[in-house]
Protein backbone atom coordinates (compact mmCIF):
# COMPACT_ATOMS: atom_id res chain seq x y z
CA UNK A 1 0.00 0.00 0.00
CA UNK A 2 1.28 3.28 -0.93
CA UNK A 3 1.64 6.23 0.95
CA UNK A 4 -0.97 8.38 0.29
CA UNK A 5 -3.28 4.82 0.44
CA UNK A 6 -1.89 4.56 4.18
CA UNK A 7 -2.78 8.04 4.82
CA UNK A 8 -6.44 8.08 3.51
CA UNK A 9 -6.90 4.54 5.60
CA UNK A 10 -5.99 6.63 8.70
CA UNK A 11 -8.59 9.46 8.01
CA UNK A 12 -11.30 6.80 6.89
CA UNK A 13 -10.52 5.03 9.93
CA UNK A 14 -11.11 8.72 11.72
CA UNK A 15 -14.00 9.96 10.20
CA UNK A 16 -16.17 6.77 10.25
CA UNK A 17 -15.58 6.44 14.01
CA UNK A 18 -16.57 10.27 13.89
CA UNK A 19 -19.44 9.21 12.20
CA UNK A 20 -21.05 6.98 14.66
CA UNK A 21 -19.91 9.30 17.05
CA UNK A 22 -22.21 11.67 15.81
CA UNK A 23 -25.32 9.04 15.08
CA UNK A 24 -25.14 8.49 18.92
CA UNK A 25 -26.10 12.33 19.46
CA UNK A 26 -28.35 12.79 16.27
CA UNK A 27 -30.91 14.69 18.56
CA UNK A 28 -28.94 16.88 20.54
CA UNK A 29 -27.13 18.00 16.79
CA UNK A 30 -30.64 18.75 15.72
CA UNK A 31 -31.32 20.83 18.76
CA UNK A 32 -28.05 22.13 18.48
CA UNK A 33 -28.33 23.67 15.20
CA UNK A 34 -32.21 24.94 15.31
CA UNK A 35 -31.11 27.18 17.99
CA UNK A 36 -27.79 28.53 16.20
CA UNK A 37 -29.53 28.80 12.79
CA UNK A 38 -32.20 31.05 14.66
CA UNK A 39 -29.57 33.14 16.18
CA UNK A 40 -27.59 33.37 13.23
CA UNK A 41 -30.14 34.78 11.19
CA UNK A 42 -31.96 36.71 13.54
CA UNK A 43 -31.28 40.34 12.16
CA UNK A 44 -31.81 39.31 8.57
CA UNK A 45 -35.56 40.45 6.61
CA UNK A 46 -37.08 36.59 7.19
CA UNK A 47 -35.49 37.22 10.63
CA UNK A 48 -37.10 40.04 11.90
CA UNK A 49 -40.27 39.24 9.80
CA UNK A 50 -40.29 36.10 12.07
CA UNK A 51 -39.84 37.17 15.27
CA UNK A 52 -36.68 35.28 15.32
CA UNK A 53 -35.65 37.11 18.64
CA UNK A 54 -38.53 35.73 20.37
CA UNK A 55 -37.94 32.07 19.33
CA UNK A 56 -36.04 29.54 21.78
CA UNK A 57 -37.45 26.09 21.60
CA UNK A 58 -38.97 24.04 18.58
CA UNK A 59 -42.57 24.97 19.68
CA UNK A 60 -42.22 28.91 19.25
CA UNK A 61 -40.63 27.83 15.93
CA UNK A 62 -43.16 26.53 14.68
CA UNK A 63 -45.40 28.91 15.92
CA UNK A 64 -43.97 31.51 14.27
CA UNK A 65 -42.45 30.16 10.93
CA UNK A 66 -45.18 28.10 8.70
CA UNK A 67 -43.94 25.09 6.48
CA UNK A 68 -43.57 26.72 3.26
CA UNK A 69 -42.07 25.87 -0.01
CA UNK A 70 -40.62 27.95 -2.97
CA UNK A 71 -43.49 30.35 -3.63
CA UNK A 72 -42.80 30.75 0.17
CA UNK A 73 -38.93 31.92 0.09
CA UNK A 74 -39.79 33.42 -3.28
CA UNK A 75 -40.26 37.77 -2.36
CA UNK A 76 -37.38 36.71 -0.24
CA UNK A 77 -35.21 35.19 -3.02
CA UNK A 78 -36.64 38.18 -5.27
CA UNK A 79 -34.86 40.88 -3.07
CA UNK A 80 -31.61 38.94 -3.11
CA UNK A 81 -31.99 38.60 -7.39
CA UNK A 82 -32.29 42.59 -6.68
CA UNK A 83 -28.72 43.11 -4.93
CA UNK A 84 -29.99 42.97 -1.16
CA UNK A 85 -28.52 40.97 1.62
CA UNK A 86 -29.16 40.02 4.88
CA UNK A 87 -32.48 38.83 3.31
CA UNK A 88 -32.60 34.67 4.00
CA UNK A 89 -28.97 34.78 5.63
CA UNK A 90 -26.84 36.86 6.77
CA UNK A 91 -24.67 38.47 3.50
CA UNK A 92 -25.42 37.33 0.22
CA UNK A 93 -25.31 33.58 -1.34
CA UNK A 94 -21.79 32.11 -2.76
CA UNK A 95 -24.31 30.45 -5.44
CA UNK A 96 -27.91 30.15 -6.83
CA UNK A 97 -28.36 26.70 -7.76
CA UNK A 98 -30.75 26.44 -10.91
CA UNK A 99 -33.74 23.71 -10.39
CA UNK A 100 -36.76 23.61 -12.14
CA UNK A 101 -40.49 22.75 -10.81
CA UNK A 102 -44.05 21.81 -11.65
CA UNK A 103 -45.86 25.05 -10.07
CA UNK A 104 -42.46 27.34 -9.53
CA UNK A 105 -40.66 26.85 -13.06
CA UNK A 106 -37.31 28.14 -12.48
CA UNK A 107 -36.55 28.11 -9.02
CA UNK A 108 -33.22 29.66 -7.43
CA UNK A 109 -31.79 28.03 -4.37
CA UNK A 110 -29.36 29.85 -2.08
CA UNK A 111 -26.36 28.06 -1.38
CA UNK A 112 -23.82 30.18 1.36
CA UNK A 113 -20.64 30.18 2.16
CA UNK A 114 -21.60 28.21 5.19
CA UNK A 115 -23.57 25.78 3.28
CA UNK A 116 -21.18 24.92 0.51
CA UNK A 117 -18.30 23.29 2.89
CA UNK A 118 -21.27 20.94 4.13
CA UNK A 119 -21.83 19.57 0.72
CA UNK A 120 -18.19 18.58 -0.05
CA UNK A 121 -17.65 17.38 3.33
CA UNK A 122 -20.44 15.49 3.40
CA UNK A 123 -19.71 13.52 0.73
CA UNK A 124 -16.37 13.47 1.65
CA UNK A 125 -17.12 11.76 4.68
CA UNK A 126 -19.41 9.27 3.39
CA UNK A 127 -16.84 8.24 0.40
CA UNK A 128 -14.39 7.99 3.20
CA UNK A 129 -16.58 6.28 5.66
CA UNK A 130 -17.94 3.78 3.07
CA UNK A 131 -14.10 3.06 1.67
CA UNK A 132 -12.96 2.19 4.94
CA UNK A 133 -15.82 -0.02 5.51
CA UNK A 134 -14.66 -1.98 2.37
CA UNK A 135 -11.10 -1.76 2.93
CA UNK A 136 -10.55 -0.02 -0.15
CA UNK A 137 -8.74 2.88 0.62
CA UNK A 138 -6.76 2.58 -2.79
CA UNK A 139 -9.93 3.71 -4.55
CA UNK A 140 -9.13 7.50 -4.09
CA UNK A 141 -5.85 7.26 -5.66
CA UNK A 142 -7.04 6.17 -9.02
CA UNK A 143 -8.89 8.37 -11.32
CA UNK A 144 -12.38 9.29 -10.62
CA UNK A 145 -15.38 10.83 -12.82
CA UNK A 146 -18.92 12.06 -11.26
CA UNK A 147 -21.43 12.09 -14.72
CA UNK A 148 -22.82 15.83 -14.06
CA UNK A 149 -23.85 18.68 -15.58
CA UNK A 150 -21.88 21.60 -16.87
CA UNK A 151 -19.83 23.56 -14.92
CA UNK A 152 -20.33 26.71 -16.52
CA UNK A 153 -22.23 29.31 -14.17
CA UNK A 154 -24.39 31.69 -15.67
CA UNK A 155 -24.27 35.68 -13.94
CA UNK A 156 -26.81 37.40 -12.34
CA UNK A 157 -27.78 40.59 -11.67
CA UNK A 158 -26.97 40.43 -8.22
CA UNK A 159 -23.64 39.15 -9.22
CA UNK A 160 -23.99 35.47 -7.14
CA UNK A 161 -23.61 32.77 -9.99
CA UNK A 162 -25.76 30.25 -10.98
CA UNK A 163 -25.69 26.81 -12.06
CA UNK A 164 -27.19 23.68 -11.21
CA UNK A 165 -25.92 21.76 -8.24
CA UNK A 166 -23.70 18.89 -9.99
CA UNK A 167 -22.03 21.78 -12.03
CA UNK A 168 -21.35 23.69 -8.79
CA UNK A 169 -19.78 21.09 -7.06
CA UNK A 170 -17.06 20.98 -9.83
CA UNK A 171 -15.55 24.68 -8.88
CA UNK A 172 -15.16 23.44 -4.90
CA UNK A 173 -13.32 19.95 -5.30
CA UNK A 174 -10.80 19.68 -3.08
CA UNK A 175 -7.48 20.31 -4.05
CA UNK A 176 -6.61 16.99 -3.46
CA UNK A 177 -8.64 15.24 -5.83
CA UNK A 178 -8.33 17.48 -8.50
CA UNK A 179 -5.71 15.66 -10.17
CA UNK A 180 -7.52 12.39 -10.06
CA UNK A 181 -10.83 14.01 -11.38
CA UNK A 182 -12.02 13.56 -15.17
CA UNK A 183 -13.15 14.70 -17.43
CA UNK A 184 -11.50 17.40 -18.65
CA UNK A 185 -13.33 20.76 -17.61
CA UNK A 186 -13.89 21.37 -21.73
CA UNK A 187 -15.53 18.56 -21.99
CA UNK A 188 -17.66 18.70 -19.05
CA UNK A 189 -18.85 21.96 -20.60
CA UNK A 190 -20.19 20.26 -23.45
CA UNK A 191 -24.01 21.03 -23.58
CA UNK A 192 -25.32 18.19 -25.99
CA UNK A 193 -25.42 15.75 -23.70
CA UNK A 194 -24.98 12.28 -26.38
CA UNK A 195 -21.65 14.40 -27.51
CA UNK A 196 -20.71 15.12 -23.89
CA UNK A 197 -21.07 10.96 -23.38
CA UNK A 198 -19.10 10.58 -26.48
CA UNK A 199 -16.05 12.04 -25.31
CA UNK A 200 -16.05 11.35 -22.15
CA UNK A 201 -15.91 7.57 -22.84
CA UNK A 202 -12.58 8.84 -25.30
CA UNK A 203 -11.19 10.93 -22.53
CA UNK A 204 -11.74 7.90 -19.53
CA UNK A 205 -11.40 4.29 -21.84
CA UNK A 206 -7.74 4.19 -21.40
CA UNK A 207 -7.57 5.35 -17.71
CA UNK A 208 -7.61 3.20 -14.72
CA UNK A 209 -10.90 4.48 -13.29
CA UNK A 210 -11.39 3.48 -9.67
CA UNK A 211 -14.42 5.17 -9.11
CA UNK A 212 -17.36 6.35 -10.77
CA UNK A 213 -20.70 8.42 -9.55
CA UNK A 214 -23.85 9.75 -11.61
CA UNK A 215 -27.47 8.85 -12.25
CA UNK A 216 -27.97 5.35 -12.97
CA UNK A 217 -29.61 5.91 -16.47
CA UNK A 218 -26.64 8.23 -17.76
CA UNK A 219 -24.22 6.30 -16.30
CA UNK A 220 -26.09 2.88 -18.32
CA UNK A 221 -25.37 5.57 -21.21
CA UNK A 222 -21.97 5.95 -20.03
CA UNK A 223 -20.81 2.59 -20.11
CA UNK A 224 -22.24 1.53 -23.08
CA UNK A 225 -20.36 3.92 -25.09
CA UNK A 226 -17.17 2.75 -23.46
CA UNK A 227 -17.74 -1.15 -24.57
CA UNK A 228 -18.84 0.26 -27.65
CA UNK A 229 -16.04 2.18 -28.58
CA UNK A 230 -13.18 -0.18 -26.67
CA UNK A 231 -14.42 -3.18 -28.05
CA UNK A 232 -14.14 -5.06 -24.70
CA UNK A 233 -16.67 -7.49 -23.47
CA UNK A 234 -17.41 -5.55 -19.61
CA UNK A 235 -16.59 -2.30 -18.19
CA UNK A 236 -14.96 -4.63 -15.19
CA UNK A 237 -12.38 -6.07 -18.09
CA UNK A 238 -11.86 -1.74 -19.16
CA UNK A 239 -11.40 -0.95 -15.67
CA UNK A 240 -10.03 -3.72 -13.49
CA UNK A 241 -10.03 -1.68 -10.19
CA UNK A 242 -12.99 -0.62 -10.38
CA UNK A 243 -14.30 -0.39 -6.84
CA UNK A 244 -16.61 2.10 -5.89
CA UNK A 245 -20.33 3.46 -7.86
CA UNK A 246 -21.69 6.37 -5.79
CA UNK A 247 -25.14 7.25 -6.88
CA UNK A 248 -28.10 9.53 -5.79
CA UNK A 249 -31.22 10.59 -7.08
CA UNK A 250 -33.35 7.68 -8.19
CA UNK A 251 -33.85 4.54 -6.60
CA UNK A 252 -30.82 1.81 -8.14
CA UNK A 253 -32.42 -1.18 -7.22
CA UNK A 254 -34.36 -1.31 -11.08
CA UNK A 255 -30.80 -0.72 -12.70
CA UNK A 256 -28.63 -2.27 -10.71
CA UNK A 257 -28.35 -5.84 -12.66
CA UNK A 258 -27.98 -4.42 -15.94
CA UNK A 259 -25.05 -1.96 -14.70
CA UNK A 260 -23.96 -4.85 -13.05
CA UNK A 261 -24.12 -7.18 -16.39
CA UNK A 262 -22.46 -4.42 -18.20
CA UNK A 263 -19.61 -3.80 -15.02
CA UNK A 264 -19.43 -7.75 -15.46
CA UNK A 265 -19.09 -7.76 -11.41
CA UNK A 266 -20.58 -6.85 -8.57
CA UNK A 267 -18.88 -3.38 -7.36
CA UNK A 268 -19.84 -1.56 -4.10
CA UNK A 269 -22.15 1.13 -4.09
CA UNK A 270 -22.74 4.18 -2.44
CA UNK A 271 -26.05 5.83 -2.24
CA UNK A 272 -26.07 9.35 -1.43
CA UNK A 273 -29.14 11.82 -1.01
CA UNK A 274 -28.08 15.42 -2.12
CA UNK A 275 -30.49 17.90 -3.22
CA UNK A 276 -30.09 21.84 -3.62
CA UNK A 277 -31.05 22.47 -0.47
CA UNK A 278 -28.24 19.95 1.84
CA UNK A 279 -26.97 17.42 1.89
CA UNK A 280 -29.72 15.03 3.61
CA UNK A 281 -28.19 11.67 3.98
CA UNK A 282 -25.73 9.06 3.23
CA UNK A 283 -25.32 5.07 3.16
CA UNK A 284 -22.88 3.85 5.91
CA UNK A 285 -23.17 0.43 5.91
CA UNK A 286 -22.46 -1.46 2.61
CA UNK A 287 -25.05 -4.16 3.51
CA UNK A 288 -27.77 -1.70 4.94
CA UNK A 289 -29.61 -0.09 2.55
CA UNK A 290 -30.45 2.51 4.90
CA UNK A 291 -29.45 6.23 4.35
CA UNK A 292 -27.77 7.82 7.69
CA UNK A 293 -29.45 10.85 8.26
CA UNK A 294 -27.00 14.11 8.13
CA UNK A 295 -28.17 15.45 11.61
CA UNK A 296 -25.02 17.67 12.29
CA UNK A 297 -24.58 18.93 8.58
CA UNK A 298 -26.09 22.36 8.68
CA UNK A 299 -29.48 21.25 8.32
CA UNK A 300 -32.68 21.29 11.12
CA UNK A 301 -34.92 18.23 10.41
CA UNK A 302 -39.17 18.36 11.08
CA UNK A 303 -41.51 15.12 9.51
CA UNK A 304 -44.96 15.83 8.47
CA UNK A 305 -47.30 12.74 7.98
CA UNK A 306 -47.80 12.47 4.16
CA UNK A 307 -51.13 12.19 4.99
CA UNK A 308 -51.55 15.32 7.13
CA UNK A 309 -49.32 17.42 4.68
CA UNK A 310 -52.22 19.25 2.61
CA UNK A 311 -53.75 20.26 6.02
CA UNK A 312 -53.38 23.63 6.90
CA UNK A 313 -51.05 24.13 9.79
CA UNK A 314 -50.08 20.18 10.27
CA UNK A 315 -48.40 18.79 13.07
CA UNK A 316 -44.23 19.06 12.57
CA UNK A 317 -42.63 15.84 13.94
CA UNK A 318 -38.79 15.96 15.27
CA UNK A 319 -36.65 12.90 15.33
CA UNK A 320 -37.96 12.21 18.96
CA UNK A 321 -41.30 11.76 17.65
CA UNK A 322 -41.03 9.88 14.57
CA UNK A 323 -41.49 6.12 13.95
CA UNK A 324 -40.82 3.33 11.50
CA UNK A 325 -41.98 2.77 8.31
CA UNK A 326 -44.26 5.82 8.18
CA UNK A 327 -44.29 7.96 4.83
CA UNK A 328 -43.12 11.51 6.03
CA UNK A 329 -42.60 14.91 4.09
CA UNK A 330 -39.52 16.03 5.01
CA UNK A 331 -39.01 19.84 5.66
CA UNK A 332 -35.56 21.29 5.92
CA UNK A 333 -34.33 24.78 7.99
CA UNK A 334 -31.08 25.11 6.79
CA UNK A 335 -27.66 27.77 6.91
CA UNK A 336 -28.22 27.92 3.30
CA UNK A 337 -31.27 30.84 4.71
CA UNK A 338 -34.31 27.86 3.81
CA UNK A 339 -36.87 27.95 6.64
CA UNK A 340 -39.35 24.81 6.80
CA UNK A 341 -38.70 24.57 3.72
CA UNK A 342 -41.08 21.86 2.09
CA UNK A 343 -38.68 20.21 -0.52
CA UNK A 344 -41.05 17.92 -1.98
CA UNK A 345 -39.51 14.36 -1.24
CA UNK A 346 -41.26 11.76 1.09
CA UNK A 347 -38.67 9.34 3.27
CA UNK A 348 -39.63 6.49 5.41
CA UNK A 349 -37.70 5.39 8.81
CA UNK A 350 -35.92 2.23 8.68
CA UNK A 351 -34.35 2.87 11.67
CA UNK A 352 -34.06 4.75 14.94
CA UNK A 353 -30.80 3.74 16.63
CA UNK A 354 -29.56 5.27 14.30
CA UNK A 355 -31.56 7.08 12.43
CA UNK A 356 -31.58 6.07 8.73
CA UNK A 357 -34.07 6.67 5.76
CA UNK A 358 -35.20 5.37 2.35
CA UNK A 359 -36.69 7.74 0.08
CA UNK A 360 -40.51 6.99 -0.66
CA UNK A 361 -41.12 9.17 -3.24
CA UNK A 362 -41.81 12.82 -4.06
CA UNK A 363 -45.32 14.44 -3.14
CA UNK A 364 -45.98 15.52 -6.47
CA UNK A 365 -45.12 12.29 -7.78
CA UNK A 366 -48.20 9.87 -7.21
CA UNK A 367 -51.29 8.23 -8.89
CA UNK A 368 -54.40 8.62 -7.05
CA UNK A 369 -56.90 8.77 -9.68
CA UNK A 370 -59.42 6.60 -7.70
CA UNK A 371 -57.75 7.25 -3.93
CA UNK A 372 -55.32 4.61 -4.12
CA UNK A 373 -52.13 6.87 -3.61
CA UNK A 374 -49.71 4.74 -5.30
CA UNK A 375 -46.49 6.13 -4.65
CA UNK A 376 -42.52 5.85 -5.75
CA UNK A 377 -41.32 3.16 -3.82
CA UNK A 378 -44.29 0.60 -4.11
CA UNK A 379 -43.80 0.50 -7.93
CA UNK A 380 -40.17 0.58 -7.95
CA UNK A 381 -40.23 -2.25 -5.68
CA UNK A 382 -43.31 -4.34 -7.06
CA UNK A 383 -41.10 -4.16 -10.08
CA UNK A 384 -37.90 -5.14 -8.62
CA UNK A 385 -39.05 -8.33 -7.01
CA UNK A 386 -40.75 -9.96 -10.45
CA UNK A 387 -38.12 -8.80 -12.50
CA UNK A 388 -36.27 -11.02 -10.16
CA UNK A 389 -38.60 -14.19 -10.45
CA UNK A 390 -38.36 -13.81 -14.74
CA UNK A 391 -34.76 -12.59 -15.16
CA UNK A 392 -35.88 -9.76 -16.77
CA UNK A 393 -34.14 -6.02 -16.71
CA UNK A 394 -35.57 -2.80 -17.26
CA UNK A 395 -33.87 0.47 -18.92
CA UNK A 396 -36.60 2.85 -17.61
CA UNK A 397 -40.19 2.79 -16.84
CA UNK A 398 -42.96 5.07 -15.57
CA UNK A 399 -46.89 4.85 -14.26
CA UNK A 400 -49.57 6.58 -15.19
CA UNK A 401 -53.14 6.16 -14.90
CA UNK A 402 -55.72 5.52 -17.86
CA UNK A 403 -59.14 6.86 -16.43
CA UNK A 404 -61.06 6.37 -19.63
CA UNK A 405 -60.18 3.78 -22.15
CA UNK A 406 -61.96 2.81 -24.81
CA UNK A 407 -63.39 -0.49 -23.56
CA UNK A 408 -63.18 -1.73 -20.30
CA UNK A 409 -62.31 -0.41 -16.76
CA UNK A 410 -59.41 2.12 -16.00
CA UNK A 411 -56.01 0.80 -15.49
CA UNK A 412 -52.23 1.45 -14.55
CA UNK A 413 -50.67 1.97 -17.37
CA UNK A 414 -47.06 0.96 -17.12
CA UNK A 415 -44.46 2.41 -19.73
CA UNK A 416 -41.47 -0.14 -19.70
CA UNK A 417 -38.05 -0.25 -21.94
CA UNK A 418 -36.42 -3.18 -21.25
CA UNK A 419 -32.71 -4.40 -21.80
CA UNK A 420 -33.70 -7.75 -21.48
CA UNK A 421 -37.71 -8.39 -21.76
CA UNK A 422 -39.20 -11.17 -20.10
CA UNK A 423 -40.24 -14.22 -21.76
CA UNK A 424 -44.19 -14.05 -21.01
CA UNK A 425 -45.08 -10.84 -20.81
CA UNK A 426 -48.63 -11.66 -19.72
CA UNK A 427 -47.39 -13.28 -16.70
CA UNK A 428 -44.77 -10.97 -16.28
CA UNK A 429 -47.99 -8.32 -15.87
CA UNK A 430 -49.61 -9.83 -14.11
CA UNK A 431 -47.60 -10.93 -11.28
CA UNK A 432 -46.44 -7.42 -11.22
CA UNK A 433 -50.48 -6.45 -10.82
CA UNK A 434 -50.39 -9.56 -7.50
CA UNK A 435 -47.10 -7.55 -6.30
CA UNK A 436 -48.45 -3.99 -6.66
CA UNK A 437 -51.38 -5.15 -4.30
CA UNK A 438 -49.05 -6.39 -1.98
CA UNK A 439 -47.66 -3.26 -1.51
CA UNK A 440 -50.82 -0.74 -1.41
CA UNK A 441 -53.82 -2.08 0.26
CA UNK A 442 -55.49 0.84 -1.15
CA UNK A 443 -54.95 -0.42 -4.98
CA UNK A 444 -55.49 -3.98 -3.63
CA UNK A 445 -59.29 -3.03 -2.74
CA UNK A 446 -59.89 -1.17 -6.03
CA UNK A 447 -58.53 -4.23 -8.11
CA UNK A 448 -60.79 -6.34 -6.23
CA UNK A 449 -63.83 -4.17 -6.25
CA UNK A 450 -63.48 -4.43 -9.83
CA UNK A 451 -62.83 -0.34 -9.91
CA UNK A 452 -59.59 -0.47 -11.13
CA UNK A 453 -58.62 -3.92 -13.71
CA UNK A 454 -55.35 -5.42 -13.77
CA UNK A 455 -51.99 -3.33 -14.84
CA UNK A 456 -51.44 -2.82 -18.50
CA UNK A 457 -47.83 -2.87 -19.65
CA UNK A 458 -47.05 -1.00 -22.62
CA UNK A 459 -43.36 -1.77 -24.14
CA UNK A 460 -41.25 1.37 -24.73
CA UNK A 461 -38.79 1.24 -27.94
CA UNK A 462 -34.82 1.06 -27.08
CA UNK A 463 -34.05 4.60 -26.73
CA UNK A 464 -37.51 5.67 -26.69
CA UNK A 465 -37.20 7.36 -22.72
CA UNK A 466 -33.86 9.28 -23.97
CA UNK A 467 -35.78 10.46 -27.10
CA UNK A 468 -38.79 11.46 -24.63
CA UNK A 469 -35.92 13.47 -22.25
CA UNK A 470 -34.63 15.05 -25.21
CA UNK A 471 -37.62 16.66 -26.16
CA UNK A 472 -38.51 18.00 -23.01
CA UNK A 473 -34.63 19.51 -23.16
CA UNK A 474 -33.62 17.00 -19.92
CA UNK A 475 -31.16 14.83 -21.12
CA UNK A 476 -28.50 13.91 -19.06
CA UNK A 477 -27.02 16.10 -15.93
CA UNK A 478 -29.33 15.55 -13.02
CA UNK A 479 -32.54 14.91 -14.93
CA UNK A 480 -34.48 11.76 -13.85
CA UNK A 481 -38.03 10.26 -15.46
CA UNK A 482 -40.53 11.04 -13.05
CA UNK A 483 -41.52 7.59 -11.84
CA UNK A 484 -45.06 8.29 -11.66
CA UNK A 485 -48.04 10.98 -13.17
CA UNK A 486 -51.01 11.66 -11.90
CA UNK A 487 -51.97 12.52 -15.28
CA UNK A 488 -50.97 11.00 -19.26
CA UNK A 489 -48.77 14.29 -20.21
CA UNK A 490 -45.56 11.75 -20.42
CA UNK A 491 -47.56 9.25 -21.12
CA UNK A 492 -49.21 10.53 -24.39
CA UNK A 493 -45.48 12.02 -25.16
CA UNK A 494 -44.41 8.91 -24.84
CA UNK A 495 -46.66 7.06 -27.02
CA UNK A 496 -45.87 10.02 -29.99
CA UNK A 497 -42.13 8.62 -30.13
Amino acid sequence: MGLKSTVLKQVGKHISGKIKRQSMQAIVHQDRTLKYLIWRAKDTAFGRDHSFGDINDQRSYTSAVPITDYEGHRKYVDQILAGKSDILWPGMPKYFAKTSGTTSGVKYIPITKESMPYHIQSARNATLNMLHKINRPQVLTGKLIFVSGSPVLQSTDCGVPLGRLSGIVNHEIPTWLQGNQLPSYETNCIDDWEVKVEQIARETMDQQMTLIGGIPPWVQMYYERLLALSGRETIGELFPDFGLFVYGGVNYDPYRDTLNQLVGKAVTSLETYPASEGFIAFQDEPDNPGLLLNTNGGIYFEFVELSKIAEHNPERLTLRNVVLDTDYAIILTTNAGLWSYNIGDTIRFVSKDPYRIVVSGRIKHYISAFGEHVIGKEVEQALVDVIALHRASVTEFTVAPQVNPSTGLPYHEWFIEWDVPPAEIQAFSLELDRAMQDQNIYYKDLITDKVLRPLIITSIQPGGFRKYMETQGKLGGQNKVPRLSNDRKIAESLQLI
